[in-house]
This record gives C-alpha cells, structure tokens and sequence, in this order.
C-alpha cells in the first residue's frame, strides 16, 4: 500500500514560510530629541526559547563571547494536528498538465489539512525594543494573514493561500532574582498555520480533446445528427 518514494518538503516550505514573515524587522534607538540615531536589523533564528535564554545569562568574563545579543527573536514548531474542520472529499483530485504532451496530466489523489503550531519568542533586554517588535507585528494579524506559495514541488502554475493566525500574546519579565542576573524580557506569539499535506503524483490521467455527441429519437431508434467538438488550442 506504501512504498512509493515523493516528498514535497510541506513542513519545511512552513517553517521558511513563517521565518520570512518576520525575518526583516528593525528597531531604532533614539536620542532625547526624538531622533532615530541607530536603526538595528533583529535577528531571527529557529530553535527553543530555553536555549537563546541559557546564552543570554552567560556572565563570565571568559563566557562574553558566548552571551547573545538583545534584542532577537526565535521560533520553533510546537505541533501538527489534523484539521478535521477542513477535512476534503477523498474524490477531490488535482492535476496539472504535462508539458510536451497535450493529451495527459499529472494527478494528485490524496491530500489532508493540518494545523501546525508554531512559538514565536521575542527577547529583549528592554521593554521599549520589545514593545517596538511587537507593534511591528499586531496589525498584520486581525487575527489572519494569508500567504500565496507554490505547495507541491514542480508544479509551478498549482498554487494555494496559507493562513497563518495570531492566537495569543503573553509577556515575561523575568525581572527578580540577583543583582548579577541579566535581564532578559520575553514576549511569547502563538500561531496556527493552515497547511496540506499531498500524496504522491501520477501521470495517469487523460485529457478529454475532443468530444461527440450523438441525437437519437427516444422512440423508434432513428439517428438524425451528430456533433464533433475539439478542444481548442493554446
């Protein structure tokens, strides 16, 4: 029943799909005056908050290189889940046509919804680089924004929405503790990601070219006419 080798990179095209969405955001430092004087790019990485946490209290004098840079952010996926809310009729095929050969097409005959959960972690040392992030993200999700990408690996003209939405926004401030401690502010994004997941392609499939389409009486059986019709040329 399984077996046949395809593999069309679904859960990696959302991972590079949710980075793109925040991997340009800057914050600007300001002087007294109110003027930007330092407009710094945040960098974005893929991993566990835990671990961006652990090398941003590094303290010793022999560990400084080791210590991160504030702020920055992170993300990871943190589930996958079938969405049985979209579930699609089995019968559902979809397909593309071949190129250099105008009589048949490629079929896909099975594919299913799933919800993918990612974590979005923005770390600051203060509260105005963080809530400068945050700002830069809130208005685009109310609570959806819906990304065009090309889902299925050489099927360039086949194309599908993704929405991706906000769930919910929690702050950290991981303000007690001692003297010596870094602080590190975290502001916490859930998403939910909306992607399929298809089976493997065949070139099974049959473009219908032409037609005929034949009149007979009902009653006696007579034949009285006959319509040819050919599909026209691209």
């Amino acid at each position: 029943m399984f077996g046949d080798h395809f593999y069309h990179g679904t859960t990696k095209k959302a991972v590079a799909l949710f980075g793109t969405l925040f991997n340009n955001i800057t914050i600007a430092r300001r002087d007294a005056a109110g003027e930007a004087v330092n407009v710094i790019k945040v960098p974005l990485a893929y991993g566990p908050k835990q671990k961006f946490i652990a090398r941003a209290e590094t303290l010793g004098e022999d560990q400084k290189s080791m210590a991160i840079k504030m702020p920055r952010m992170a993300f990871e996926i943190v589930s996958l889940e079938l969405d049985t809310n979209t579930k699609l009729n089995r019968l559902s095929d979809i397909s593309q046509a071949i190129p250099g050969d105008p009589t048949s097409k490629e079929l896909i005959k099975l594919q299913t919804s799933y919800n993918l959960g990612f974590e979005l972690n923005i770390l600051a040392k203060n509260q105005d680089d963080g809530l400068q992030i945050v700002e830069q993200i809130l208005p685009y999700f109310q609570p959806e924004y819906s990304v065009t990408i090309n889902p299925i690996s050489g099927w360039s003209e086949y194309k599908e929405d993704v929405p991706v939405t906000l769930k919910d926004v929690s702050i950290n401030d991981d303000y007690q503790g001692e003297m010596t401690s870094r602080r590190v502010l975290i502001y916490t994004m859930q998403f939910n990601m909306k992607m399929r997941y298809y089976g493997s392609s065949s070139d099974t499939g049959k473009i219908i070219t032409s037609i005929d389409v034949d009149f007979w009486d009902s009653e006696d059986g007579r034949f009285y006419s006959n319509i040819h019709i050919d599909a026209p040329e691209e």
